[in-house]
């Protein structure tokens, strides 16, 4: 197994109080440089860390605010940085509708939320239950999350995010309506793949019938049939040894979170998959939802990840880690440090 750290630096101060702008950069005593640190662009919003005169400032300026959780050596933000606002269309049209506020998921800063209160940037990012880096919350005029997209997305897919919430979409529908409204009309690309994985569960899905005797976790992998991502799940990451090993300590079950086709739930509802995809609030494909033997969901990650996240997700339920340590990159955290102990080298983007 080959996992390879990049350095990351989480600092334990330094970065300074509320009057300090959000998109400076973090930096150490005595003029020494974070190296795990990714510059944000010059336009992200010179914030005081008071979101609701955020918000009153960008809807005066007709735009929406976006708040950016990032941490320091997070190669998925680097991603982000580089990959989507690095490209001209996307960064003109995020400055036209948005100002976008930067959080440090594990920061100390003081940020002034909804209710007036002042809390650290990490335990705002705690109360918003801000598991990855980078999540996106797109905020509307009142302070209500529209659109939350958790982890990376390509950017053909978050320029379509985008125009949802700039075109003020939400007000019709959930982003996964509005994607499906453009599918019918041809906008974005379709085929007729399908997904399959070796030892999974038979379609059609009858989840609690068919663990009735299983104490294993079940592990639902949403999968669209336009989606490069899930080809590189199934084609890659699911197919490599360590991750075999974890799969085997799983039922799993394969779904098209747009199929009509009838299911049983796993607490034991009857219903279409594409109603039961839309009452779980899925916002992207693949996801990777987690459940008890008793049909209850506990985890899931619905993100763009590489295999050492995926195989972290796995083992953070099958080891029922997610009961006693509640922050998954925690959890991550703790597992790179050990394996770097053990001398595996650490690659998060392999």
């Amino acid at each position: 197994m080959k996992y390879m750290l990049p350095l990351v630096l989480l600092l334990a101060s330094g970065w300074g109080h509320a009057a300090q702008p959000a998109s400076q950069p973090a930096a150490l005593d005595a003029g020494l440089v974070n190296p795990g640190h990714h510059e944000q662009p010059k336009w992200f919003k010179e914030s005081f860390l008071d979101i609701r005169d955020d918000i009153k400032e960008a809807t005066t300026a007709n735009k929406r605010v976006v708040l950016y959780f990032y941490q320091d050596g997070c190669p998925y933000c680097a991603k982000l940085l580089k990959d989507n606002f690095e490209k001209q269309e996307i960064a003109d049209k995020t400055q036209k509708h948005f100002d976008v506020v930067a959080i440090n998921m594990w920061g100390d800063r003081e940020v002034t939320n909804l209710d007036g209160k002042q809390v650290t940037e990490k335990a705002f990012s705690a109360d918003l239950k801000v598991q990855y880096t980078p999540t996106l919350l797109f905020l509307d005029e009142g302070g209500k999350v529209v659109l939350r997209v958790n982890g990376y997305y390509a950017p053909d897919k978050f320029d379509l995010a985008l125009d949802f919430v700039s075109g003020k979409h939400d007000q019709q529908g959930s982003f996964k309506d509005y994607y499906a409204k453009l599918k019918a009309e041809g906008k974005v690309k379709t085929s007729d793949k399908t997904y399959t994985l070796p030892g999974s569960l038979p379609a059609p899905l009858r989840l609690q019938e068919a663990r009735k005797d299983s104490k294993r976790p079940l592990m639902v992998i949403f999968a669209q049939q336009d989606c490069d991502t899930c080809d590189e799940l199934f084609n890659d990451i699911l197919k490599r040894k360590e991750l075999a090993f974890s799969l085997s300590n799983l039922d799993v079950a394969i779904a098209n979170p747009d199929a009509d086709t009838s299911i049983q739930t796993p607490d034991g509802k009857d219903m279409k998959l594409a109603e039961w995809a839309k009452t779980l609030d899925l916002k992207y494909s693949p996801s990777l939802l987690f459940f008890a033997a008793d049909g209850k969901e506990v985890f899931r990650a619905e993100a763009y990840f590489k295999a050492f996240h995926i195989h972290g997700a796995m083992d953070y339920v099958i080891s029922g880690a997610y009961q006693w340590q509640p922050e998954f990159q925690r959890y991550l955290q703790h597992r790179r440090e050990v394996l770097t102990g053990h001398g595996i080298p650490v690659e998060l983007m392999e």
